[in-house]
């Protein structure tokens, strides 16, 4: 049976819907479950992670359904119980909670009970199933609740010929929980919904069970014992579920609804909620402190719940009479605004509709103590029509497009139950789900930012809390505590900006982490600590210790989660475990994510796609989200592997195992699902065999090349033979049958991707042989307008390693022969600048190289022209068509190449201080030459060059080669994985690949001469850099005059040899300034490599 796990409530996000006001799937005017069901992943996505449902029990809706007629099915309207169960089973596998009303204090005048009981003889139990008196003035020291609409709590009954008890509405009669019949009869209700699988229940108006004389009938001690009754009969049928009082009284009354954790688990802060408004009307901070301090402890089982907006009025029934007046007069001017104690309006009206302040009063929701409650539409700003009557105003269709009735129906507007908002100010032409959805900047998008936020840190959901005095009482802080995490939340209620001084000494040491960027405040003194705020900012700060850095991949001993099923691994709290700390570490250790650098704050899991043929095994599509800058999907296949089959010896065990988990009754690990034979086979069989994967976001598929057809004896039914090939850097390829080879991109972007773009082109569209043939995809589609690519299928080339490899031993065998001939006497032959006219290799270097080597580079440079003249070739294809060079696009090259010089040399100096002395002696050379380097540009600028600018393969160099033996196949047309999809198919000239060899060739050079003591000693390497600049120099200078002869003629490379040059010294050192960057951001004691060739370029 299904089984929550214990004390989800803690951590939950509720979000509160109402089943006929969210989405209508018939377009009969009216929401219903299968509407409900299909905006599932709008509150997946919000990430919430409950659902409180308000009644859609069969009712005559006079109290918009808390007037119930039937406890144990389905208003019609809203669907049936197959609907109910059906989005039941849809919102678990989601990872959501379902919570749903169970009214026990009333029901209404038509259900069969009161019928029945108005009917039945004076003292029968029928009858006694309510509460009757022949005297409208028994219990009169009860207060009247609905004060605006009733003047007395008793209604006198003609059929009954008695008075009986309602303490609402007259239409909704009380039951009489005096009698055991009416208690049975609930606790049917409750094992018919928690039977089916729901997760919680509210109890509502629970205060008012009881009646006594001389009382005002509130929170007697009868409630407390039936309250205790009802929750062991849920602990002993219904482990883990959750009972949610609604007890509307200050909180001493309140807490005594928890008992000693023996009553509810869960009860409403009522009188935290008005002080929230008042403090940022008055800018203010005591009241909510005051009312904090009033607050009881309660039962570490138990939680508040707090909530800004709900579906009836914002009560101020627990507040003063002077306090009422104020608050009224703030923020419900207009009478009609106002109801009963309340005031009828929704968040955003509350707040004039000022984003700051709208913020500011989520903030405050997600980190003061409690579960948070959302209320349906407030996460995008919906507004509200307090003219409809009673609560109706802020109960109107939730608005999802700009299209008719805001998207929530397509029946004529009249049939709707209640009108969607067309207030200028909250028209749902402008404010709607869709809107907001692609504005990354919106309200709905800051709600999602928050929420997962607050997520991460039990500290806010389960954690102590202690205010710290400041004098600026403008100034909200404290401290919440779990364990050993704690957050310092800083809230300003002021319109104006605030500084504050507080003493956080008892933290000396502690540095605050600001937990939405991860960016790093100040360490703490002992002295008082200063803090600014904008008007209405906050900060959550993470009290960050020092200490010494601690593999997160320790972890791996012990499970992160135990769920009852496969699909339970990637919902609620294992799901959240997995997107904030398991997935993160797992990154970070992985070479594929390019990420590192950057302040990850989660991975969230966007689709969970079913592996077909295997069980156990999943494709998900992962959204790693950063402090800043843009966020990255990434995919990652899944699979649950027994303890016994992962063993830790295993060369791969830490590249292969994600965490430890317990599925069913097996433990395990959740591991890469790459590193099984079975998943490879599967790939193999979605791309040739026309198989669809389908997840719940989007669809796995293949798609075939025409070249695909010669290898039909390898793709026809036979087994495919998987071989996972070395880990490369940023994607993983598998090798079928030692003729096929599937490249798994692991960052996916939107789009095609330029390999398979350019490939697919190369391969069918011209005589071009030098590369692997473009044989199929692998693409992920979420509909018409977002494909992805992420994966690319070619014929596997047979090697002897790639053109790097084969050019470090030639450097290694060279310095071995000049060693040896300088020993006789050999002398530095003359270094000339690299040049666009053809220039013969001195006959010394010839000798030293060696012609085979320089036979080889003239063979490289015939394949690199012969793929620049391929691509030029495209022309009837928009995407590919060459473009001709104008004065406006150089000016564009050099204002891009001079900016890339100027962010260097700002690095140099943040870094500079950390550098040993004789990185930081050529940094400061660089530096001082700043306006030699940028000079180098200025050709570009002033000079009109005639060439053209085409698709290019953007990432060459060495290692993008592979070396069969006799001849070159060039490989990875990605382009350069860090940049987006649509810069790397950007149009460029020819000289942006050509500098990125050339520069490959002098770090071939200079990595054997300072990485491999082996071939050169350390007290020779001074000796020997002339000898290294040779060598690149003649090499480089081999590979231009081959490459020229190959396109003379074509207007990829100008005529001119003056302007080759101009273009070659610019790319050449643009290169070497955007090596010189990477060195400075990932491997600084490498920088002298790029150093060097930039001061080699100004003759230094």
């Amino acid at each position: 049976m299904y089984q929550p796990e214990p004390l989800w409530y803690k951590d939950a996000i509720i979000y509160e819907a109402h089943v006929k006001t969210f989405y209508d799937s018939n377009n009969d005017g009216i929401g219903d479950f299968q509407g409900l069901r299909r905006k599932l992943p709008h509150l997946e996505s919000l990430g919430v992670t409950a659902i409180w449902l308000l009644p859609f029990y069969p009712s005559p809706l006079r109290d918009d359904g808390y007037d119930i007629a039937d406890y144990m099915t389905v208003n019609p309207d809203y669907g049936t119980l197959d609907d109910f169960r059906e989005f039941l089973e849809e919102a678990h596998s989601r990872g959501l909670k379902v919570i749903t009303e169970l009214v026990v204090n009333h029901t209404s005048d038509q259900h069969a009970w009161f019928q029945r009981a108005r009917r039945a003889p004076a003292g029968s139990r029928e009858r006694d199933f309510y509460v009757w008196s022949d005297d409208p003035n028994k219990y009169s020291e009860t207060r009247i609740i609905f004060q605006d609409f009733e003047a007395s709590n008793w209604t006198w009954d003609p059929v009954a010929g008695q008075y009986y008890w309602h303490r609402f509405f007259h239409h909704q009669p009380d039951l009489n929980f005096e009698n055991l019949d009416v208690q049975q009869a609930l606790f049917d209700v409750l094992d018919f919904w928690l039977g089916m699988g729901v997760d919680g229940l509210r109890l509502d108006a629970v205060p008012y069970l009881y009646e006594a004389e001389g009382t005002n009938c509130e929170n007697l001690p009868e409630t407390y014992e039936f309250l205790k009754k009802l929750r062991r009969h849920v602990d002993e049928y219904f482990p883990n579920r959750m009972l949610l009082a609604e007890a509307n009284q200050w909180p001493e009354d309140s807490a005594a609804y928890f008992g000693n954790g023996d009553q509810c688990h869960m009860n409403f802060h009522f009188p935290l909620m008005p002080r929230m408004y008042m403090a940022l009307a008055t800018e203010d901070r005591f009241p909510i402190i005051d009312i904090l301090e009033q607050t009881p402890e309660i039962p570490e089982s138990c939680q508040w719940a707090s909530f800004l907006r709900n579906h009836d009025e914002l009560t101020l029934e627990m507040v003063t009479d002077e306090e009422r007046d104020y608050m009224r007069r703030v923020y419900a001017n207009d009478p009609k605004a106002r109801i009963n104690l309340g005031i009828r309006r929704r968040l955003a009206p509350l707040m004039t509709n000022d984003r700051r302040r709208i913020e500011l009063m989520n903030i405050m929701l997600l980190s003061l103590p409690g579960t948070p409650v959302l209320y349906y539409g407030d996460e995008i700003g919906m507004g509200d029509n307090y003219y409809l009557g009673d609560r109706d105003g802020v109960r109107t269709p939730m608005q999802w497009n700009s299209d008719r009735n805001a998207g929530f129906s397509r029946a004529n507007p009249q049939q709707l139950l209640l009108p969607v908002i067309i207030d200028p100010e909250y028209h749902y032409e402008a404010v709607n789900v869709e809107v907001q959805e692609s504005n990354v900047n919106s309200l709905l998008w800051w709600t999602r930012h928050a929420i997962a936020t607050a997520r991460r840190y039990k500290s806010l959901s389960r954690g102590t809390i202690e205010f710290l005095q400041v004098s600026n009482p403008k100034v909200l802080i404290f401290i919440r505590r779990y364990e050993d995490e704690t957050i310092l939340s800083v809230i300003n209620l002021s319109r104006n900006a605030q500084a504050v001084s507080v003493d956080l000494s008892d933290f000396e040491g502690y540095t605050p982490e600001e937990v939405f960027s991860m960016n790093r405040f100040p360490k703490i003194r002992q002295s008082p600590y200063m803090l600014s705020l904008g008007a209405y900012g906050y900060f959550w700060l993470k009290m960050v210790p020092d200490a010494g850095d601690v593999s997160c991949r320790s972890g791996l001993e012990t499970p992160f989660a135990e769920v009852y099923n496969w699909p339970a691994l990637f919902a609620g709290r294992s799901r959240e475990k997995l997107e904030n700390s398991v997935l993160p570490c797992y990154y970070q250790a992985m070479r594929w994510f390019g990420g590192k650098a950057r302040n990850v704050l989660r991975i969230s899991i966007v689709d969970t796609i079913p592996v077909e043929g295997m069980e156990h095994a999943k494709l998900l599509v992962t959204e790693v989200r950063y402090s800043s800058g843009e966020n990255e999907l990434y995919q990652l296949p899944v699979s649950f592997v027994p303890l016994a089959d992962a063993s830790s010896s295993d060369d791969n065990f830490y590249r292969r195992v994600i965490g430890r988990a317990v599925v069913g009754e097996v433990d395990g690990y959740l591991c890469d699902a790459t590193y099984e034979n079975a998943f490879l086979s599967r790939l193999f069989s979605i791309m040739v065999g026309g198989e669809q994967w389908k997840g719940k976001a989007g669809i796995v598929s293949g798609t075939k090349g025409s070249a695909l057809e010669a290898f039909r004896d390898v793709t026809d039914g036979s087994e495919p033979e998987p071989f996972l090939m070395g880990v490369e850097q940023t994607n993983t390829s598998i090798r079928f049958h030692d003729s096929l080879c599937l490249k798994l991109y692991r960052r996916i972007e939107k789009g095609i991707s330029p390999e398979i773009e350019m490939c697919g082109a190369l391969t069918e569209k011209t005589g071009f042989e030098s590369l692997p043939k473009y044989l199929g995809s692998l693409n992920y589609d979420q509909g018409r307008h977002a494909g992805y690519s992420i994966g690319i299928l070619q014929n596997f080339v047979e090697n002897e390693g790639d053109a790097w490899q084969l050019s470090l031993d030639q450097v290694a065998r060279y310095f071995g022969d000049v060693q040896a001939k300088v020993g006789a006497g050999i002398e530095l032959p003359p270094m000339q600048q690299l040049s666009g006219s053809p220039v013969l290799v001195p006959e010394l270097m010839h000798e030293l190289i060696g012609g085979a080597y320089l036979g080889m580079i003239e063979k490289l440079a015939e394949r690199t022209a012969e793929m620049h003249l391929s691509l030029a070739s495209l022309d009837a294809d928009p995407a590919f068509a060459p473009e001709p060079f104008t004065t406006l696009y150089q000016r564009s090259i050099y204002q891009a190449m001079c900016e890339q010089v100027k962010r260097a040399m700002i690095l140099i100096g943040e870094l500079m201080p950390s550098m040993e002395p004789e990185q930081r002696e050529l940094c400061s050379l660089l530096v001082r030459n700043q306006k030699d380097i940028l000079q180098q540009f200025e050709p570009v600028r002033q000079d009109k060059i005639d060439t053209l600018k085409i698709r290019i393969h953007g990432d060459y160099h060495l290692g993008q080669v592979l070396f069969t033996g006799k001849d070159f196949v060039i490989i990875d047309f990605e382009g350069e994985p860090a940049r987006p999809i649509s810069e790397r198919k950007i149009k460029r000239s020819v000289f942006r690949d050509i500098s990125g060899m050339l520069r490959s060739f002098d770090y071939a050079a200079f990595h054997v001469l300072h990485l491999n003591e082996s071939v050169v000693r350390a007290e020779d390497r001074h000796q020997m850099e002339p000898w290294a600049d040779r060598w690149s120099n003649a090499v480089g200078q081999h590979f231009l005059d081959a490459y020229f002869k190959s396109t003379e003629g074509s207007a990829i490379v100008p005529e001119d040899p003056r302007q080759r040059e101009h273009l070659m010294n610019a790319y050449l050192m643009n290169k070497a300034v955007y090596e010189l960057n990477y060195e400075l951001n990932n491997r600084p004691q490498w920088v002298g490599i790029p150093i060097r060739g930039i001061l080699k370029m100004l003759d230094m």
